[in-house]
C-alpha cells in the first residue's frame, strides 16, 4: 500500500511511532520500480552502467532516484560532479543531490568529512546504513530507484533482497570468459535469494574507431549474449567502449548532457528501451 503521508517525515511525526523497518515499507511504496545493478567482479564499468541508465531514463520523462550502496569504493559524486555533503531537512531527513529535474542522488560519498578516508565496516553495520539510505532519505515519489551495488554477491546485495521483495537485477558483465564466468555466480545469486532478474548487459562490448568509424572488439564480443541465453536471462544490450565516458566520469560531467549522437549514447538509449519493455511484461 502506498504512504498516503504528502511527505513521509510526517510518518515520524504524526503520533504513530514507526519502526525503521515500516519507514523503508513507507518510502518504498512511493517507488514504481526498483532496479540493482550489479556485476560479479569489479571492473566492468557497473557504476557507469547504473549511471546511464539513470540519466537515460531521466531524459525520457521518468522520476529517478540514484542510490549508491558501493560502501566501501563510491564512485557516483565523482561522475556526477558532486561536491560536498547531502543537506538534512527540518524533519531530519537526508536531501537527495536535485542533479536535475528528474534525477535524485544519495551516496555514502556525499556524507564522509574526508572522501579519502577507508570505509571499514562489517556486515550489520553495512545493512543498518543501506537501511538508513531508504528509510531516511526524502525520496518523494520516483518512478525508478536505480540501485549501485559493489562487486560480486556480498553484504550490499544481500541486504538489498531483504530490505526491498520487489527489487529486480541488472547484471553487468564485459564480453571476456573472466567476467562471463563471475557473472554466472551473480545470476545463481540472484535465483537463491528469488530477486527477479530483468537481463544482462555486456558492457565495454568494443570500441568504434574515432578516426574511421570501424568496429574493433577490444575483449572480444558476443560473450554477454552467449551466457544469457545458457543460463535463459534476457540479454539487453550491448554498450560500446567510449573514451569520452572516461573522460566525462573524470570531469564529472557525463556525455548525456551533451546532445552529440555517438554509437554509445544510441546504445544507452536502446537499453533503456530495453528496460521498459522488460518490466512492461513483469
Amino acid at each position: 500500500m502506498k504512504c498516503d503521508q504528502k511527505s513521509c517525515a510526517s510518518c515520524k511525526s504524526s503520533g504513530e511511532k514507526k519502526s525503521r523497518e515500516e519507514l523503508v515499507g513507507c518510502k518504498l511504496s512511493r517507488i514504481k520500480n526498483k532496479v540493482l545493478v550489479m556485476s560479479g567482479k569489479g571492473g566492468v564499468g557497473k557504476s557507469s552502467v547504473a549511471s546511464y541508465l539513470a540519466l537515460g531514463l531521466a531524459r525520457n520523462g521518468s522520476r529517478v532516484g540514484l542510490l549508491d550502496i558501493d560502501l566501501h569504493g563510491p564512485s557516483i559524486p565523482k561522475m556526477f560532479g558532486i561536491r560536498g555533503k547531502l543537506d538534512i531537512s527540518a524533519e531530519q531527513e537526508i536531501l537527495p543531490y536535485q542533479y536535475n529535474a528528474n534525477l535524485k542522488i544519495v551516496s555514502i560519498g556525499c556524507m564522509l568529512e574526508d572522501t579519502d578516508s577507508a570505509v571499514i565496516w562489517r556486515g550489520p553495520v553495512k545493512h543498518g546504513v543501506i537501511q538508513q539510505f531508504l528509510a531516511d532519505c526524502d525520496w518523494g515519489d520516483l518512478d525508478f530507484l536505480v540501485i549501485d551495488s559493489p562487486p560480486g554477491t556480498g553484504d550490499e546485495a544481500l541486504s538489498i533482497s531483504r530490505l526491498i521483495a520487489d527489487a529486480k537485477a541488472l547484471i553487468v558483465t564485459t564480453p571476456q570468459e573472466v567476467a562471463l564466468a563471475d557473472v554466472r555466480k551473480s545470476i545463481n545469486f540472484c535465483r537463491k535469494v528469488d530477486m527477479q532478474i530483468l537481463g544482462l548487459v555486456e558492457n565495454m562490448s568494443g570500441l568504434f574507431c574515432p578516426h574511421c568509424n570501424e568496429f574493433i572488439p577490444i575483449f572480444k564480443t558476443g560473450g554477454g549474449l552467449k551466457t544469457s541465453a545458457a543460463m535463459n536471462v534476457r540479454f539487453l544490450g550491448e554498450l560500446p567502449f567510449d573514451p569520452r565516458v572516461v573522460e566525462g566520469g573524470d570531469s564529472g560531467n557525463p556525455v548525456l548532457n551533451s546532445e552529440a549522437d555517438t554509437p554509445f549514447t544510441k546504445a544507452v538509449g536502446n537499453l533503456v528501451d530495453s528496460v521498459l519493455d522488460r518490466l512492461k511484461t513483469n
